[in-house]
């Protein structure tokens, strides 16, 4: 069962929103290759508004997930792709369905 989480939230520079949910798809891509990547979700909130949502067994895998290709690429790409001032958000999982 998934324990631990992250929350991003994306805010997409003016005319950077295609590129944007490019690059989203391309990290559920990525996360294939993360076998201790629970699931890994990007989401449209509104427009221009986006999010990455992910689970994780354990503190070691969200540990190897946050020093992994997906946050490097994020990192990389932050200031050309996002207007927001990026926070990655840990979390605990306290119930699920």
């Amino acid at each position: 069962m998934a324990k631990q989480a992250i929350w991003v939230m994306l805010k997409a520079k003016p005319g950077k929103e295609a590129d944007v949910e490019a690059f989203l798809k391309q990290g559920a891509a990525m996360s294939n290759d993360e076998p201790r990547t629970v699931t890994w979700y990007g989401v449209k909130i509104a427009p221009g508004v986006y999010g990455v949502f992910d689970t994780f067994e354990d503190e070691a895998g969200r540990d190897a997930h946050l020093n992994g290709e997906i946050a490097k690429a994020l990192m990389a790409n932050a200031a050309e792709l996002f207007s927001n001032e990026l926070q990655i958000e840990k979390m605990e999982i306290l119930a699920r369905k």
